[in-house]
């Protein structure tokens, strides 16, 4: 991040959770906790890496928590941290608003 962008929120937001993937990572783990298959499920197209990679991120970022159980099979689940919680608000009225003015800002095709 450039000094200019230093303390601007949109820049900084952008760059913890911008992508194609990482809003949907956090969408999902929105009402409980999930594995990393069931991650990948629900998620639909998202690469073994990319998933990997952006989990990675996100424990690094403190938006999402990694809890290892100590089973044979090993289990992995991954769940939001109380800052993810935060922007439950946040993603219900980006969802509210892709709702109302989709059709009117994207031409049909």
């Amino acid at each position: 991040m450039n000094k200019e962008n230093k303390l601007c929120t949109a820049s900084i937001f952008t760059e913890k959770l911008g992508g194609k993937w990482k809003l949907a990572i956090i969408y999902h783990l929105s009402n409980k906790s999930l594995r990393f298959g069931q991650l990948a499920a629900v998620i639909g197209g998202i690469s073994r890496k990319v998933l990997t990679d952006h989990l990675n991120q996100l424990v690094d970022d403190n938006l999402i928590s990694r809890e290892s159980f100590k089973e044979t099979p090993p289990r992995v689940e991954y769940s939001l941290t109380n800052a993810a919680k935060k922007l439950q608000p946040v993603l219900k009225s980006i969802d509210s608003w892709v709702r109302d003015s989709y059709a009117k800002i994207t031409p049909l095709k």
